[in-house]
């Protein structure tokens, strides 16, 4: 009997802003090496950023991390953001190079699609529709935060099969097949690879309420460190230099998780960059973690801060706190991170701005010596702050919790341009000895 043809697809984005920290469809990748030697896949990934289309484009070159603009076009906006002064885009490859895709590859017997931000759907409707139009027979299975946070609105796509969460079951249900758990992800699926993503951990053990972790992930679990390790040693041994942490809460439970790790990581010698794009809680960066961490390779530390306000840190699920922040910026900095590569989030746009004060805790953080970045706020159905949302938005059409847009639905287009030159004013004198 023949192995089952699975083609695994990364949509293009619609959106007015998107740019590559180190963005894999690792979710997808992860479930397919489940299933490594059981099934013929091939990979179509729209975000590729090597593609041989792009690789003389010289707007799209890497920065030293690996980081970098996506090939884009200027698209209309779909008719609920119109009245959004920015312009709207598609990133990633052109359709066109897709459709040829499937027709010089196929046929496959089933295609899955990983769906990223709730709001990016439009590209997740596009696979569908070509996948239709080429291969009718396919069948078709979708998962991701979309599929998981609007699994309602995912299912009138068209997809045969919308998994939800990571309960995976009814995916090995349809393909009849018992998968490896310790297997790593299939990042043999790209011809040309320099980036790479590992995950040590799923969920988080806070429960903050404009996050949607808990119901995607669920709550915290530590994963199997030698399928780790393995992920590892297949990432370098492809020549990957940079790799992103995606755990959500990296730190917790460190002696156990990440401090095994990176002794293992640092025994093996491979000169690798690491990063943490998904926010480390800065309660748990002890002057020992920071050492630990920036003598292992790590070169970009994001930080969650929020809000300098306590008021708004305890009622958001106390994560963390300002002087927990401080402490935790003064031990990376004493451990030689640059202070260019220390950045604070910061949610703009968020419901309780005016509890928030969201200039004082820019300035708090640049005060510190580093960076900080505006995150801005999307109003993700059923959290307790999305929620408080639908006074200014339909969070039934998922367009709408596009966080470009409702900063600017809820602040007005002129304070949001006002916070962002701050923060862009700000961040210049970073490393600088007198700060604004």
């Amino acid at each position: 009997m023949s192995c089952p043809r699975v083609l695994l697809v990364n949509p293009a984005i619609h959106d007015f802003a998107a740019y590559d920290f180190w963005l894999k469809p690792y979710g997808l990748l992860s479930v397919a090496g489940e299933l490594r030697g059981q099934a013929d896949f091939a990979c179509f990934d729209y975000l590729d950023r090597l593609h041989p289309f792009l690789l003389d484009r010289s707007e799209l070159r890497p920065d030293r991390w690996g980081r970098g603009r996506f090939y884009c076009e200027r698209i209309d906006p779909p008719a609920c953001l119109r009245s959004i002064p920015r312009y709207f885009r598609r990133f990633g490859l052109p359709r066109d190079f897709f459709r040829r895709f499937l027709c010089e590859r196929g046929p496959f017997d089933h295609v899955w699609i990983e769906s990223g931000m709730t709001y990016w759907y439009l590209g997740v409707a596009e696979v569908i529709e070509d996948v239709r139009r080429t291969w009718p027979d396919a069948r078709i299975v979708l998962g991701g935060n979309y599929a998981t946070l609007c699994p309602d609105h995912a299912r009138d796509l068209g997809a045969d099969v919308v998994v939800e969460g990571t309960d995976l079951q009814p995916l090995w249900d349809l393909l009849g097949m018992t998968p490896d758990s310790e297997q790593p992800a299939l990042w043999e699926s790209y011809s040309v690879l320099k980036v790479g993503v590992l995950k040590l951990t799923e969920g988080c053990p806070f429960n903050c309420t404009y996050c949607s972790v808990p119901q995607v992930y669920g709550s915290f679990k530590s994963r199997s460190r030698q399928r780790s390790l393995a992920e590892l040693d297949l990432l370098t041994a492809r020549g990957v230099r940079d790799i992103a942490f995606y755990d959500d809460a990296l730190l917790f439970e460190a002696q156990t998780v990440i401090v095994p790790f990176i002794e293992e990581l640092m025994r093996r010698g491979a000169p690798l960059n690491l990063h943490t794009p998904n926010a480390l809680n800065a309660r748990f960066v002890t002057s020992e973690m920071a050492e630990l961490m920036v003598r292992a390779g790590f070169k970009t530390f994001y930080l969650g801060f929020e809000s300098c306000s306590r008021r708004w840190q305890h009622d958001t699920g106390g994560k963390v706190y300002s002087e927990e922040f401080a402490q935790a910026v003064r031990h990376l900095l004493a451990a030689g991170a640059e202070p260019v590569n220390v950045t604070a989030y910061q949610i703009l746009g968020h419901p309780h701005g005016d509890v928030q004060e969201l200039e004082d805790s820019m300035r708090f953080v640049h005060h510190l010596g580093v960076r900080g970045m505006l995150a801005d706020f999307s109003p993700i159905p059923g959290t307790v702050d999305g929620e408080a949302c639908r006074v200014w938005a339909d969070l039934d059409e998922p367009l709408l919790h596009n966080n470009t847009a409702f900063p600017i639905l809820h602040l007005g287009f002129d304070e949001v341009n006002r916070l962002k030159d701050l923060q862009r004013r700000l961040n210049r004198n970073v490393g600088r000895t007198a700060p604004i």
